[in-house]
């Protein structure tokens, strides 16, 4: 399988090979599905982002429905692993909000188009960036019919933390009593962002993240340029990596050498400049770069090397010495909030100003 650069980081399965394992997870995956026969009826595939859980529990899925696994994992060669593949496995289902299928290409979430009348209103509206009530209540006509070659029915859901209130207890119903020959696989970066008694009915599954050296091998594989860098820029985390790589120029952005250099030499950068460049982007995607450098100033301030921005070590160095360790500190937390209101629509420019202001605040003495 070759990962694609996509926002997000693992919200997009890839429907190319049906094995799909990457690299680093082939021995966890052989080991994991050798007890197949004994399956729980629901795992939480968790991890930290980047690291390719998603494409992990679609590898799974596949391996699941093949009908001739090879060790324990999809052959690629049978009818099952073939419409696994083309994506009409009729005992596969993929349960994600609206926004991120509308992302890999599909009419709309699965289920939805089954429970939501293509209305004006309904034509008009944004795409839902939330897993849905009616997507889990389209579900149950699907249970009720028989698994269509004999084997296991599987329902991928990701990103579990996309369930609200309202569909996260009405999956918890599901779960509660399992429908027969059923495995659901949830996909979560963080299971305490989920509600607790959904946690509770799943067997949790931890993905860890590759070692650096696999980590390279992969990105170079890739055709990825300068791949230790991207790699710290994404904090180790290799399909992160080969997404920034795939978005950007280069894996220490322009614009935060420019906010940087000056504050290294105790000088103002030139707010005004810098948030007319940082206009032109994606607010998430400026922010995460700031919070990386505050990441990056705090493990200076303490004698540690820096995670993130290896190229920028000496200016990083020399502004963690400037700054005063409790204001770096707060202006993390505050950066942490404005990163929640990245997706609204703001001033862009102002709210660039306005951000960048603070930082060069929290970085003097």
């Amino acid at each position: 399988m070759s990962p694609s650069g996509r926002p997000k980081g693992e919200n997009t399965a890839q429907k190319g090979s049906a094995a799909g394992f990457l690299p680093w997870q082939q021995d966890l995956a052989r080991t994991w599905l050798a007890g197949r026969e004994r399956f729980a009826h629901a795992w939480l595939v968790h991890g930290v982002a980047g690291i390719g859980k998603l494409e992990f529990a679609a590898a799974a899925a596949a391996s699941l429905l093949c009908e001739s696994p090879r060790g324990h994992l999809a052959c690629g060669q049978c009818p099952a692993c073939a419409w696994v593949a083309s994506g009409n496995h009729p005992d596969l289902r993929r349960i994600r909000p609206e926004a991120i299928a509308l992302q890999e290409g599909a009419e709309a979430a699965e289920g939805a188009e089954e429970s939501e009348p293509a209305s004006g209103a309904a034509a008009k509206r944004a795409p839902s960036k939330e897993i849905r009530i009616d997507q889990i209540r389209a579900l149950e006509s699907w249970f009720n019919t028989a698994t269509h070659r004999g084997g296991w029915r599987v329902a991928l859901l990701y990103p579990a933390q996309a369930l609200n209130i309202i569909s996260a207890n009405a999956l918890l119903k599901v779960l509660e009593e399992p429908p027969p020959h059923t495995v659901f696989l949830l996909v979560a970066d963080a299971p305490d962002r989920l509600l607790p008694t959904l946690v509770s009915r799943c067997r949790r599954l931890p993905l860890p993240a590759p070692g650096a050296a696999e980590s390279l091998q992969w990105l170079q594989e890739q055709g990825v340029g300068s791949a230790a860098d991207w790699l710290a820029a994404a904090g180790g985390a290799p399909l992160a990596a080969l997404r920034l790589a795939q978005g950007g120029e280069q894996a220490c952005p322009e614009w935060l050498s420019q906010l940087v250099g000056p504050l290294a030499k105790g000088q103002a950068p030139d707010i005004g400049a810098l948030s007319e460049g940082l206009e032109k982007l994606a607010p998430p995607e400026w922010i995460d770069a700031l919070q990386r450098l505050y990441a990056d100033l705090m493990l200076a301030g303490v004698g540690v090397p820096v995670r993130y921005f290896p190229s920028l070590a000496k200016p990083v160095g020399q502004a963690a010495a400037r700054a005063n360790a409790v204001r770096l500190a707060e202006g993390a937390r505050w950066l942490t909030q404005q990163r929640r209101l990245a997706s609204h629509p703001l001033n862009a420019k102002l709210f660039a100003h306005a951000t960048l202001q603070r930082v060069v605040l929290s970085c003097q003495g």
